[in-house]
């Protein structure tokens, strides 16, 4: 099924979210975690208002996965949405923030759409129609030795929840920083990712389950080229606890380090 027709009213979307976000005054600096849930949430609300009746002209009938608690049908079509996209950045004032809204079929991404407001740039992809930022084709790095890459990682959001995730990702950075350039991370996952498809970042991997934020990416990178897999060297999917995107080059170096 073709969906690269649901990209212009996806960005649409993104697009007035973004400059709600612009246009929005700039919430407090959060002294305590509870002031920063209540800043979030007073900052996304107008945005979820505005981006529902978009998507749902757009895709009659298909649900949020907020709606079910994030959990991903088996079969069936549902939007995974994140309004807000580096909450953290946006609260703290920083750029890397973006809007991301993907359209998930069988717990598959089939179309996906970010969009950050500060630097006015979009990536738009959709199954078998390739990737873009701001309509010009997306293709990864072509640097093929580790030393000379720029790698990037992040952990998901409350990590602590996943038991041994944070000590997995201390042990892939100290096996995979003295390989490499250098090691950064710069904002939201899914942004890191689709900078990693446009070849600007040469690599991005993760440890743990972070379905909402590795969705939207892993779509950009496959469909610019790039190979993603899990840890283990397998297509990544859905409720994998590992993930790489790299060109292939790179991907085949980069894969024994996180293993070690």
């Amino acid at each position: 099924m073709p969906y690269a027709h649901l990209l212009a009213p996806m960005t649409d979307a993104a697009v007035e979210a973004g400059e709600l976000l612009l246009s929005a005054e700039r919430p407090a600096r959060a002294t305590t975690f509870e002031e920063f849930k209540s800043a979030f949430m007073t900052a996304e609300a107008p945005l979820v208002a505005a981006l529902r009746p978009r998507l749902e002209a757009a895709r009659p009938g298909v649900a949020w996965a907020d709606e079910m608690d994030t959990v991903l049908p088996r079969e069936g079509e549902v939007w995974v949405v994140d309004a807000i996209d580096g909450a953290v950045q946006f609260l703290q004032d920083m750029p890397q923030y973006c809007v991301s809204i993907t359209l998930v079929r069988d717990r598959v991404p089939v179309a996906a759409v970010l969009h950050c407001p500060r630097l006015g740039e979009t990536y738009q992809a959709a199954a078998g129609h390739g990737a873009t930022r701001d309509g010009v084709p997306l293709a990864p790095s072509g640097k093929r030795e580790l030393a000379a890459a720029v790698v990037a990682t992040s952990t998901p959001p409350f990590v602590a929840t996943q038991p041994g995730v944070a000590e997995a990702a201390g042990r892939s950075y100290t096996a995979v920083a003295p390989a490499v350039a250098a090691v950064r991370n710069l904002g939201p996952t899914t942004w890191q990712i689709a900078d990693t498809a446009a070849g600007r970042l040469d690599a991005f991997w993760q440890f743990g389950r972070d379905d909402t934020n590795l969705l939207p990416g892993a779509l950009l990178a496959q469909e610019a080229g790039a190979l993603v897999t899990d840890a283990a060297g397998q297509p990544w999917q859905a409720g994998a606890t590992g993930f790489l995107a790299a060109p292939a080059a790179l991907h085949a170096q980069l894969l024994p380090l996180l293993q070690s």
